[in-house]
């Protein structure tokens, strides 16, 4: 024991640091045991138990008139004091709401909270509440000798320590709470799955957790959502006694429009339509058209999710919603309570079971033994009753005349002192009145009675077969059907990036100094749009806000960037240094958009080139990848797009006035790399810069071709096109005079 240290004036000291650390170990023990676990014997927490024992003694119950909340939380506190008017008013709305509480142990009027918010519930002077028929399964045997008395908190009054539960309340509304340094998370179960269970491990006691899983599937919450954890998953968490249940919101297709009709537990209807209706606004829901919520009091849970068109994947569309809102949620399940030894323990489902059927047994015995008790009490006066009948004249006598009767019967009759009392308590009106017949009937049924509870209380099979026969009738006065369907599901997945993005018709534009914007549409015409003072239009991409744009600087290097990433054309655009980091010097040249599969000519001035995917052209790093090879002192030509491999020319046009036509297919399709010679320029010139590649397009049969040279034009019919074609790495045939200092070629497609 520790001893006590008193300063000079008397005075107890005591290290702050023992102090401290009795006063925190008292805190959590009084947490983990007087507050947040519920106990393994009726389920509820203290706060709880308090609140229906104050309920039942207030006579509120399930076939009274309801009663005014604060007057029943007034009552409570005045009784039992469990934490402040705020938090047991709290806790009584939470057993009164039919979608938090499986089974309600209150029955409220007024407004109790929504599904949508829990938290919504009026204030306790507003509502009504009285205990739910379930609550009789915790208290109809409470007068029976079945429960320990403790004093409350100022001893003026007796509150008992466990109700005595007909059924293992603690599976089947569950329990949350947050103690220190624990938790528990127990999900709710069907009352009829729990009873059939238990009745199986009193018929059989070694029945393994597998034979109880086969009979409780898994949880069932309040709601009609599915449970989609695997049930090797499920088993794994009843055999450790922690895991997770994943929960699914249940839908339905409705002339077109998807109808979701039932939400995971304590998910909130109107979050989840927030949690779409952001994703809509930050146009990552392209396929959503619009968000309604239909719920009534006939339709609690009706959201209607309309989809842009009939041709939108309803179950990909699902799929992601599920994995991006809370439409699919877990559960923690962590079965932590308070067992018969008055300790916290994380409990497996079998063990539960058992030492709930031990908690059973016990209140089942002390029933049996109290009611004995008194059928024995009653029997031992019915005897000295007989006698006062059968010697009533005597005993008349003896009342009337004797000084001390008491003592004078006891003697005369061999009655015990009880007897004595009895025949003294009742008036000598009632004594004339008796009837031997009445007096050995009553006998003859009590002692009937006293045999049966003594061949019970004598027999374990007796006393099981009781137990069984009140947990069947109970299962079968308050079970119903399981709500929350298990449907084994595989796991949600969310869409790609890409499918989240409106599929719009875009025109990427590139200026001259590498700014970019994108016009919606195809019909766009970039040389007419405003450029800022000494920048010009440079190349034009069409594609869709879903793809990728892809850019070539003068390096031969290609970035990409999102086409729904770029800035909007009603501006000028943004520079493209901001986002990408090119080479020093290095220039943006071209820009490119399409599918993946999308074929390019890729070419530089030097006459080399070779055809290219777009897809290959891809990249995420914005220092870019290197495409195509540019020899020392080359430029880079912008990319023309390939429409048919077999039918398409390239036409390829040098400074000089020299022009070649040769067939695509010569070319070598490649992912990076310089390619090979189409066109054939002096390597003396190449190196002077006096000739190189002007321009470089695909024709194909019966296309007109122009050809751009300072402020003239000329449009070649197909015949005088043909008359270049030659092979490919040739010098080509000199065009007009004229025409020879080629700017660029424009094909006229058919």
């Amino acid at each position: 024991m520790e001893t006590i240290e008193l300063d000079y004036e008397g005075i107890e000291q005591l290290p702050l640091k023992n102090f401290t650390e009795k006063a925190y170990l008292d805190y959590s023990m009084y947490v983990i045991l007087d507050r947040a676990l519920p106990h393994i014997g009726d389920g509820l927490k203290p706060v709880q138990r308090r609140i229906v024992y104050a309920m039942s003694e207030l006579g509120l119950l399930a076939s009274a008139k309801h009663k005014k909340s604060a007057r029943t939380v007034g009552d409570v506190l005045g009784k039992f004091h469990p934490h402040g008017d705020t938090a047991c008013y709290e806790a009584m709305v939470h057993m009164a709401q039919p979608f938090t509480y499986r089974y309600p142990l209150v029955d409220g009027q007024g407004n109790w909270g929504s599904p949508d918010d829990p938290k919504s519930f009026a204030a306790m002077r507003y509502t009504e509440a009285r205990l739910a028929p379930y609550a009789e399964v915790l208290l109809s045997e409470l007068g029976q000798g079945t429960v320990e008395w403790t004093a409350n908190f100022d001893g003026t009054l007796e509150e008992p320590v466990l109700l005595p539960a007909r059924l293992p309340n603690v599976l089947l509304n569950g329990a949350t709470g947050i103690a220190v340094g624990m938790a528990t998370d127990i999900p709710p179960h069907n009352l009829k799955e729990v009873a059939a269970a238990a009745v199986l491990l009193l018929d059989k006691p070694r029945s393994t957790l597998d034979d109880l899983c086969r009979i409780i599937q898994g949880p069932d919450f309040p709601t009609g959502a599915e449970i989609i954890t695997s049930r090797d998953e499920l088993i794994e968490s009843y055999k450790t006694g922690h895991g997770s249940v994943r929960m699914r919101a249940c839908y339905e297709v409705e002339n077109g429009e998807i109808v979701v009709t039932a939400l995971p537990y304590q998910v909130s209807g109107g979050k989840v339509l927030e949690q779409i209706a952001a994703q809509m606004t930050a146009k990552k829901l392209p396929m959503v058209e619009d968000l309604r919520d239909e719920s009534d009091h006939e339709n609690p849970t009706r959201l209607v999710i309309v989809p842009r068109s009939n041709r939108v994947d309803t179950g990909a569309l699902m799929s992601h919603l599920f994995s991006s809102t809370d439409l699919e949620r877990s559960a923690r399940m962590n079965l932590n309570m308070i067992g018969l030894d008055g300790r916290p323990k994380i409990k497996d489902l079998r063990v539960i079971l058992k030492e709930w059927l031990e908690f059973r047994t016990t209140t089942v015995r002390r029933r049996l033994e109290h009611r004995l008790d008194k059928v024995n009490r009653r029997l031992h006066l019915l005897e000295g009753l007989l006698i006062a009948y059968l010697n009533l004249d005597e005993v008349i006598r003896i009342i009337r005349t004797e000084d001390k009767p008491r003592p004078a019967l006891m003697k005369r009759f061999k009655l015990t002192e009880m007897q004595a009392d009895y025949i003294l308590d009742t008036r000598l009106r009632q004594l004339a009145r008796l009837e031997e017949m009445k007096i050995k009937g009553e006998q003859e049924e009590l002692a009937a009675e006293r045999d049966a509870l003594m061949k019970t209380l004598a027999s374990r099979q007796r006393l099981k077969t009781l137990i069984k026969k009140e947990i069947q009738a109970d299962a079968e006065k308050y079970g119903d059907e399981r709500r929350s369907l298990l449907v084994e599901r595989a796991a949600a997945q969310a869409l790609d990036e890409t499918a989240l993005i409106p599929s719009e018709p875009v025109t990427i534009v590139l200026s001259r100094n590498g700014w970019v914007r994108v016009a919606k549409g195809h019909e766009i015409d970039p040389l007419e749009m405003n450029y800022k003072s000494g920048d010009e239009f440079a190349a034009a991409a069409r594609g869709r806000s879903n793809q990728q744009a892809v850019f070539i600087d003068s390096t031969g290097k290609t970035y990409a960037l999102p086409a729904h990433s770029l800035p909007s054309a009603r501006g000028q655009g943004e520079p493209l240094s901001g986002r990408l980091k090119p080479a020093d010097g290095a220039r943006f040249v071209g820009v490119l958009a399409g599918e993946p599969d999308q074929l390019y000519l890729m070419a530089s001035d030097h006459g080399y080139g070779f055809i290219a995917r777009l897809g290959d052209m891809h990249t995420r790093n914005k220092s870019g990848k290197s495409t195509l090879s540019v020899p020392k002192g080359a430029g880079v030509l912008p990319p023309v797009p390939i429409r048919s491999l077999q039918d398409d020319w390239i036409v390829a046009a040098s400074s000089e006035g020299y022009m070649l036509v040769i067939p695509l297919a010569e070319l070598p399709q490649m992912s990076r790399g310089k390619g090979i010679k189409i066109i054939n320029i002096p390597s003396a010139k190449l190196k002077s810069r006096e000739e190189a590649v002007a321009a470089m397009d695909c024709i194909q049969d019966g296309e007109k071709l122009t050809v751009y040279a300072g402020k003239k034009h000329k449009t070649m019919k197909p015949d005088e096109v043909d008359e270049f074609a030659g092979e490919r790495g040739r010098r080509g045939k000199k065009l007009p005079r004229g025409y020879q200092k080629v700017d660029r070629i424009r094909v006229e497609i058919k």
